[in-house]
Formats: structure tokens, C-alpha cells, sequence
């Protein structure tokens, strides 16, 4: 099963739990023709939320409870993903130098009878969700994979990505949709700068 935001874009997914950080961010419209921003409404969102963490669950081999988002949750969520969305744009470095914490999220680890530890979101809607996409977040800085996760440079995209170039050097999702895009708009302005025709 992908993960529905970012299987819109046509995207390889982050790997492990860091796919639900991406999906997330993915759930921005973006792309050409462009894509409905999944958190819009309650039912689109609701939709997406149900399919995410099946994903996750299936992926950690852990059942989340559901989480049932209502219209102030909602709005907490979208807040919540452009917080996200800012500080994935900054970079993990820039991003370090931010100190004022931005959300918060609550959860307990439960070591099980079969020596696995678990995590166990806390708190209702918006928030267990929130604990999970943090964790996975957490997660991915310790399996030093996060820095990796970008958004892309075309300010009319900002699609999430995984990169896996070797240098961690990509900055577009898709280099002949974006970065020829974008490259060739600079061109043009250079060109018109300097007088050429």
C-alpha cells in the first residue's frame, strides 16, 4: 500500500516511518495540473488521516486507534503540516537554530511481553496524529535519514522528496518538470537583465 499524498505526485516514499512525515507535507496541492490539498475539508482529510496511518501500521506492524478529526482539529492539522512544511524548507541545520519549540506531542513507548518496544500516541484528533508524525520525524535524526527530506525549490511546487542522490544534493522533486522549469525562467531573466533578446 503507498502513501496517498505522496503516490499523487508520482514519488518514491521516504523510507520507514518517515513516510508518514512526507505524506503528510505532500498533502499540500501542488504539482501540474495541480492536486486538491487533501486537508481542506473534513472528508477529504478524514480520508487521507484513515489511509495514512493504515500505512504507518502496516509498516510498523502496530494498529493506531483512529482519529477522528473534527473542523477545529482540522485546522489545527493544516497549521500543524505549514509549521512542518517551513522548517523542512529550511534545512535540518537552519532548522536547529530555530530554539522556540512549535508543537508539542505526547506519547508513551510500551516495552511488550515479546521485547518489542511500541509507540503509543496520546491525546485525541489532530494531536495522537501529531505525536506519530513527530516520532516518525524523531526517528528519522537518529537514523540520520531526515536531513534527506526536502521540499522543492520551485516556489510553485513545494512538493516533498526524498533525496537520494548520493551528495544530498537534489533540491527539485522532479528535475524535468521543476528544475528545467525554474532554470530556464533564470535564463531568461539573466538574458533580459543584460539587454539580450
Amino acid at each position: 500500500m503507498p502513501w496517498p499524498a505522496t503516490a499523487r505526485y508520482g514519488l518514491e516514499a521516504a523510507p520507514g516511518s518517515l513516510g508518514l512525515v512526507q505524506d503528510l507535507l505532500n498533502t499540500i496541492s501542488a504539482g501540474s495540473p495541480r492536486e486538491p490539498d487533501l486537508l481542506q475539508g473534513i472528508e477529504s482529510a478524514q480520508k487521507w488521516v484513515n489511509e495514512a496511518t493504515a500505512q504507518w501500521s502496516e509498516g510498523v506492524g502496530q494498529a493506531v486507534p483512529d482519529i477522528i478529526l473534527d473542523a477545529e482539529s482540522l485546522t489545527e492539522l493544516r497549521s500543524f503540516r505549514d509549521d512542518l512544511q517551513a522548517l523542512v524548507a529550511l534545512g535540518p541545520e537552519a532548522a536547529q537554530e530555530a530554539v522556540p519549540v512549535l508543537h508539542t506531542a505526547t506519547a508513551a513507548l510500551q516495552l511488550g511481553q515479546d521485547g518489542l518496544v511500541r509507540l503509543e500516541p496520546r491525546g485525541t484528533g489532530w494531536r495522537r496524529l501529531a505525536a506519530l508524525v513527530i516520532a516518525a520525524a524523531f526517528e528519522g535524526q537518529r537514523a540520520d535519514t531526515r536531513r534527506r527530506l526536502k521540499t522543492c525549490r520551485n516556489p510553485r511546487c513545494k512538493v516533498a522528496f526524498f533525496d537520494r542522490s548520493r551528495n544530498n544534493s537534489g533540491v527539485w522533486h522532479d528535475v524535468k518538470t521543476c528544475g528545467n522549469t525554474v532554470n530556464l525562467r533564470a535564463y531568461r531573466a539573466r538574458r533580459r537583465a543584460t539587454g539580450q533578446a
